[in-house]
């Protein structure tokens, strides 16, 4: 498979995986299957705006970071050296500074500040707050003078493990370069300090990341898993993350899937369970569009687990095999297109 079919899947399948949590985001599974029958939603439905198939900011901050990393990651005269982390993680915060913008703005700003420099700043249906997460919208508004050394709380919200930081770190697994596994992971969690402290919350965000690399290179998403831990138990305060993988292997060797399963993984509000269910949904059905829907009929972050398995299911098996009744009224389908194409994938 091209690379460019697998980070066309990676985002498209995290937008579908987002866009069919989002109206069931803060129901219980009781309440799902009230409303939607014994086997949940079974495809898009309706949000409180009236519409379908809408993205939140999972996928906003997801196409930021992708554009953060293109800034970082130019060849040529003016670009940074490969593997810079100081300067692709100061261009990653500039990038969430313009996502910052549209959760503040209803239009683009004045290009008057450093970081008002991209095209993405342009997407006028991106100026839209779709749920942000309070550790996101906060951490942003603080001064960050970079990463603590891994393991140590970071500067900027240290308490907080949120799964703002899982959601929007698969693209560091696909960087233009194609990183290696472990230059994916480092960089992930250092960029995950920017909004998110708390060890836990960026060193999932580091494994996350890792796991998408090794599936960019071919590998099987259980050798992947396998690969992030081995990366994960070199460091310091791992034992959660850790502890979320191992249990999500488990559960996929240990019955047939089901909502119940999934909710044994946890709620997903942090980091490691929003992780955990994500590579349990994408293990243990094969099928793109079963995992994406066990992935979001539970009690829990809904969006946020269908981001994390949709770009697992996409970087394993491509755009091609996303279903088309999901992705043609997508929102933003066409943004993430051209985003990729600009990258310059091949």
């Amino acid at each position: 498979m091209e690379v460019r079919d697998r980070v066309r899947g990676c985002l498209l399948g995290g937008a579908i995986g987002d866009a069919l949590g989002a109206p069931i985001e803060f129901q219980s599974l009781r309440e799902i299957r009230r409303d939607h029958g014994t086997d949940g939603i079974t495809g898009y439905v309706t949000t409180w705006r009236g519409k379908s198939a809408l993205i939140t900011d999972d996928t906003q901050m997801t196409l930021f970071t992708v554009e953060g990393l293109l800034e970082t990651h130019v060849t040529g005269p003016g670009g940074p050296p490969a593997g810079d982390m100081r300067a692709s993680t100061r261009s990653v915060r500039d990038a969430y500074l313009r996502w910052l913008d549209t959760q503040d703005h209803q239009v683009p700003p004045p290009a008057g500040l450093p970081h008002h420099t991209g095209w993405l700043r342009e997407e006028k249906w991106l100026y839209s707050r779709r749920a942000p997460g309070n550790a996101c919208l906060s951490g942003l508004r603080r001064p960050f003078g970079g990463p603590a050394p891994t393991g140590v709380p970071g500067p900027v919200n240290p308490d907080s493990k949120g799964c703002g930081t899982v959601m929007r770190s698969a693209p560091f697994g696909f960087m233009p370069r194609m990183p290696e596994a472990e230059e994916a992971f480092h960089l992930a969690a250092a960029c995950a300090q920017i909004t998110h402290g708390h060890p836990t919350g960026y060193l999932a965000a580091g494994a996350f990341a890792a796991i998408v690399a090794r599936l960019m290179a071919g590998d099987g998403l259980e050798d992947a898993v396998h690969r992030a831990l081995e990366l994960l138990t070199r460091c310091p305060a791992h034992e959660e993350t850790t502890e979320a993988l191992i249990g999500a292997l488990a559960l996929a060797t240990s019955g047939e899937p089901s909502p119940e399963r999934v909710e044994s993984l946890g709620g997903a509000w942090v980091a490691e369970e929003a992780l955990a269910i994500g590579v349990y949904c994408a293990l243990v059905e094969p099928s793109v569009e079963k995992a994406l829907l066990l992935s979001v009929n539970h009690s829990g972050d809904s969006d946020s687990t269908g981001s994390v398995c949709g770009n697992l299911v996409g970087t394993m098996y491509g755009a091609a095999a996303l279903p088309a009744a999901w992705l043609t009224p997508l929102e933003g389908r066409d943004t993430i297109e051209r985003l990729v194409v600009a990258a310059g994938w091949t």
